[in-house]
């Protein structure tokens, strides 16, 4: 073979590398990217051990995580017996596909701002805090997933002195505390997803009202006088005082498309439209895919300018906007689960976005992030295990707890 030959094969081997080259580098996802068009940089982070809760935490705010004994039960919170595994259902997940844990976490660069503090002490124990909640008098109300016999439902004054604990005396045990909120007279309402409960709480701590049935998921069927709610994770109120209910955890949900329960066999996600007086408006239903439908219904906020309803479908990166009476008007996609949203006293939608450790301000009309707080998924300052239900002060400093670890942050300027 000539030299002109010998070139040419170079030539073509050269060229057939630089084809698949570049075809490799257009399959490897990116691992960062720049601050485009408003939106912050943002990069991919690890994970952390999830502790379920097995915390300890000093009066700094330092965590500890507690090894879990061989045999001993998981943290409170865990998945009730009584709560089936997802089946058959087209919201369960893959077994077989990458877990939570081996996840590399979209972080946004932070340029607001905030800084970290943790001026509440929490009773000694274990239980992370998956909601937190302010009274128009400025006292925090803390709700924790602790063992059962120990007040989960706490309230500290603004001074963050503990003022009043409401024990399982007088609202049950909540065997998976999830999501709370308080009402324009200062009532504050706490979920027991794993028993399908919501309850009303009067400010000094006496049980008011109750929603649904204590340990009986099912369908809220107002022609049938059958009031039960399924999964439910978070409610929010709109500007009448009237409530609305998240129901449906996706993967961990009871409720699968073939069951033989007669009050218990929608098999959907759904958000449940009462007045302030819980009686029943509407309710309105998801499904997997298709305009206008969730799969989860983790997430909810009520827009305090227009009334509309948005609710976050965490395991799909998304959050499907409705007006008040449940008529789709549009969809965000999202880079991160969608585990919360609130609005700011300003009117302006954030989202925390769970495990990977931060709170996202929006711009409102395209959804995009404009900016971020948090330091990402691990037990250090600023960090969370999951961020998830926080809420604002009227200074706009949050107020966040954290799902697997007993602490509450202080997120101010």
């Amino acid at each position: 073979m000539n030299v002109r030959n010998l070139a040419g094969v170079a030539a073509g081997a050269l060229g057939t590398a630089l084809i698949v080259t570049a075809a490799l580098a257009q399959t490897v996802p990116p691992t960062k990217g720049p601050a485009v068009d408003g939106s912050p940089a943002w990069f991919l982070q690890g994970s952390f051990p999830d502790p379920g809760g097995r915390t300890s935490v000093d009066a700094n705010g330092v965590v500890t995580v507690i090894p879990r004994p061989e045999g001993a039960p998981f943290a409170a919170g865990a998945r009730p017996a009584s709560i089936q595994g997802c089946r058959h259902s087209t919201a369960c997940q893959n077994r077989n596909g990458p877990q939570r844990g081996q996840l590399q976490r979209v972080q946004w660069e932070q340029k607001l701002g905030y800084n970290f503090s943790y001026p509440i002490q929490l009773p000694p124990g274990i239980g992370g805090v998956p909601a937190v909640a302010l009274d128009s008098k400025n006292n925090l109300w803390v709700f924790q997933r602790k063992p059962a016999g120990n007040a989960q439902l706490l309230r500290y004054s603004p001074a963050g002195k503990l003022t009043l604990s409401v024990g399982d005396d007088v609202i049950g045990h909540a065997d998976k505390a999830h999501g709370m909120a308080v009402d324009a007279e200062d009532n504050v309402y706490v979920i027991d997803t794993a028993n399908a409960t919501v309850k009303k709480v009067s400010p000094d701590g006496k049980l008011l009202q109750t929603i649904g049935t204590s340990g009986h998921p099912g369908d809220w069927d107002e022609g049938k006088s059958q009031r039960l709610l399924w999964e439910p994770v978070m409610i929010a109120f709109g500007p009448n005082g009237d409530m609305y209910i998240a129901q449906g955890h996706g993967n961990e949900s009871p409720n699968v498309v073939d069951s033989d329960d007669p009050t218990n066999n929608i098999g959907a996600a759904r958000v449940l439209h009462l007045d302030k007086a819980g009686n029943y408006v509407g309710q309105w239903f998801g499904h997997n895919t298709g305009r206008g439908k969730f799969q989860n219904a983790h997430g909810l906020g009520v827009d305090p300018k227009t009334g509309d309803v948005w609710v976050g479908d965490r395991e799909d990166y998304r959050i499907i906007i409705f007006n008040s009476k449940g008529e789709y008007l549009r969809q965000i996609a999202t880079e991160n689960l969608v585990c919360a949203i609130q609005f700011d006293h300003n009117g302006e939608p954030w989202m925390a976005s769970g495990q990977d450790g931060q709170f996202l301000k929006l711009d409102r009309k395209t959804g995009k992030v404009v900016g971020a707080t948090g330091n990402g998924m691990g037990i250090g300052k600023g960090q969370f295990i999951e961020a998830s239900y926080w809420v604002f002060d009227k200074q706009n400093n949050m107020w966040a707890g954290d799902t697997s670890v007993g602490r509450v942050t202080r997120i101010a300027k």
